[in-house]
């Protein structure tokens, strides 16, 4: 049986890997196909997944600030579709675009949706052993 680290590590790089890794092709086609399509439509919205500058969060309070960063930080979570996406830098600014809303959202939710999987792929191996 494979180490929670391991699951982990491989379930945010992979989307639904931590399935993979325990032989559940069902739930890791669920929700690599999931993690994929709700970042690839996110990006197709205009959202952005880069991370707030110092100059955008200007004349925020800090726990605005802290907000923001937390909403980055959930995008990377998505694992191998941001890595992808930041290499080929295709984001727009941090607050740019027309719809970025419902993009930059949806680029949360993928990552939320990964971490999501991850815990799920996580509490089912306890329940295996």
């Amino acid at each position: 049986m494979n180490s929670p680290v391991v699951l982990a590590v491989f379930g945010w790089f992979l989307p639904g890997g931590s399935y993979l890794l325990m032989r559940r092709y069902l739930q890791f086609a669920g929700f690599a196909a999931l993690v994929t399509v709700t970042f690839v439509a996110g990006l197709a919205l205009g959202g952005s997944f880069r991370w707030p500058q110092a100059a955008e969060l200007a004349g925020l309070d800090g726990f605005t600030g802290l907000f923001f960063q937390a909403g980055a930080l959930a995008r990377l979570l998505a694992g191998a579709p941001y890595l992808l996406a930041h290499a080929a830098g295709g984001s727009v600014g941090f607050l740019q675009g027309r719809v970025h809303e419902y993009g930059t959202v949806l680029l949360t939710l993928a990552g939320v949706f990964n971490v999501l999987a991850i815990a799920s792929a996580l509490e089912l191996r306890k329940e295996v052993r």
